[in-house]
């Protein structure tokens, strides 16, 4: 059970900590989906290729995966005020360096370093939420952060594209700056160290190399992959190696008597709930970026959405989040069950993933935002019953390592998803093509039609020739089949994120009952 606070030792500035704790999570949450609306405009801005602007936000994930799981270990080394304020700061000012970049290379560098700094803007947050509330205000507390947490994701693309149509792209990072000054001034002045840190005055210069090499590798390997083919590729092999063999070697080093202070604490993980909810979060992260990285690319590409409508037509999600957030945080402040609310979340979840595999090259935005609308609200039916779940078994100084490695699960479940779904969406896309052409063929009758009807049309209409008409008929027919093999290859991919869920959810029935009197944790984004 987790340490309970007394009413005497409750902080009275806390309901101030937690507005300064929101909104540096926010800053951090906002800076993961404002910037991809943007990519093509920096690409354009910054003389870059696809591939080389995808950087931007590679760079920002590898360094924050990197120091993601290190969050509970450098708060107890520096003390976790000062390791919050300059992690804020730094956030503020790599911010402002991104937006001043003029080249690829600059831009890259300051995103490296902003998500360096916005690692511990979560993790942290979740075990000081835990120790300066009582259990009895924990509900309220969770609905709070967590709806500023699903707010952020949801609103970032609609104010991405927002500023994109309107200003430009280096606007995406100054609207940062007067979010982190109201952040650092408030943790600065009002947060008070933590009572069950983790205070060490040796460093485990072993286990950082090993987890630095092996989770930056395999993030690279996750970015990176498909635009090399995969293992076809010498480097991505290589890596891919090295990523296994650090992290097997970090595991076994971190494990071991001989290490008095490990950098990660993996003991942690002997708790059944902690351990359930990393399965669980590995799928939130697959289904939650990975769907937010394809309905954008859907909507844009074959729907024709502009950057703006993309967002928008996700922001009734996003209210069906926060309602569902409200709600769990009331009954789970009553004692219910959160296995209940995980398992009707995942339900809802697959349902509005086979809702988005229905869409078609004439769906409109009214008919995306119902099955978004479902999606958002199983999400509010997922983030806080679990990290209750995940959290209740942890005492003290454990919830913080807990949180950060969470945090990490649904991180990696991401960049997982992200990687997997790319790779499936240009494999299946080939495969509806080749199905589809196979009727294209001189001897077809409602082709032979399709091709006089068009060639006619652009003889009328444009004024073309015959040969140079016949050429953009066969160009239309073309474009058709590629937006249909598309539209049926995003179908399949909606399809899948629904089916990882699927497969999580055995591990609902292996999660805890949160006891009575049990403080439960804070919110995963």
């Amino acid at each position: 059970m987790a340490v309970q606070q007394q009413p005497a030792a409750l902080n009275p500035f806390r309901w101030i900590i937690l507005i300064g704790l929101v909104t540096a999570a926010i800053m951090e949450i906002l800076d993961t989906t404002i910037v991809n609306v943007a990519l093509p405009q920096m690409m354009g801005n910054l003389d870059s290729t696809r591939d080389e602007i995808g950087w931007v936000s590679t760079g920002y994930i590898l360094s924050n995966v990197v120091v993601l799981p290190m969050t509970a270990w450098l708060s107890g080394r520096f003390g976790r005020k000062r390791y919050l304020v300059v992690s804020i700061v730094t956030f503020i000012i790599s911010s402002v360096l991104c937006g001043t970049s003029r080249t690829l290379d600059e831009l890259v560098l300051w995103r490296i370093c902003q998500g360096a700094g916005g690692a511990a803007l979560i993790s942290t947050a979740q075990a000081t939420l835990v120790e300066i509330f009582p259990r009895n205000q924990q509900g309220m507390v969770q609905a709070i952060f967590g709806l500023g947490l699903i707010m952020a994701p949801t609103l970032g693309p609609a104010l991405g594209g927002w500023i994109t149509d309107n200003y430009s792209w280096p606007w995406c990072f100054y609207i940062n700056l007067p979010i982190g000054i109201v952040s650092a001034m408030i943790v600065y002045t009002f947060l008070p160290e933590a009572k069950y840190a983790r205070k060490t005055d040796s460093i485990d210069w072993a286990g950082i190399g090993l987890l630095a090499t092996g989770l930056g590798s395999l993030q690279y390997v996750l970015e990176e992959g498909r635009r090399y083919d995969w293992f076809d590729d010498p480097t991505i092999t290589k890596l891919f190696i090295v990523a296994a063999i650090c992290l097997i070697a970090f595991v076994i080093w971190e494990l071991s008597p001989t290490n008095r202070s490990p950098v990660v604490d993996l003991r942690v993980l002997r708790d059944r709930g902690l351990s359930s909810a990393l399965v669980i979060g590995l799928a939130l992260g697959f289904g939650l970026y990975g769907g937010i990285f394809i309905y954008p690319l859907f909507a844009q590409n074959v729907l024709g959405f502009s950057p703006t409508t993309t967002g928008l037509v996700l922001v009734p999600g996003g209210l069906a989040t926060g309602f569902g957030m409200i709600f769990c945080g009331r009954v789970l402040q009553k004692g219910f069950d959160p296995r209940k609310l995980i398992a009707f979340g995942i339900t809802l979840f697959v349902i509005s993933m086979w809702m988005l595999s229905q869409l078609t090259t004439q769906t409109g935005a009214t008919n995306t935002e119902w099955a978004l609308g479902i999606r958002g609200l199983a999400l509010g039916f997922l983030f806080i019953p679990i990290t209750v779940a995940a959290f209740s078994g942890l005492q003290g100084r454990d919830i913080q390592q807990g949180a950060a490695l969470f945090n990490l699960a649904r991180q990696l479940g991401g960049s997982l998803g992200i990687a997997v779904l790319s790779t499936y969406l240009d494999n299946m896309t080939a495969f509806h093509r080749s199905n589809l052409i196979v009727n294209i063929t001189s001897s077809s009758v409602e082709y032979q039609q399709r091709l006089h009807s068009l060639t006619a049309f652009f003889m009328n209409n444009d004024g073309l020739g015959p040969p140079a008409a016949g050429s953009a008929a066969l160009g239309a027919i073309n474009n058709s089949i590629m937006a249909q093999a598309s539209t049926m290859s995003y179908n399949d991919a909606f399809l899948l994120i629904g089916v990882t869920f699927l497969f999580a959810f055995p591990a609902v029935f292996l999660l805890k009952r949160r006891m009575p009197g049990t403080t439960p944790g804070g919110m995963g984004h």
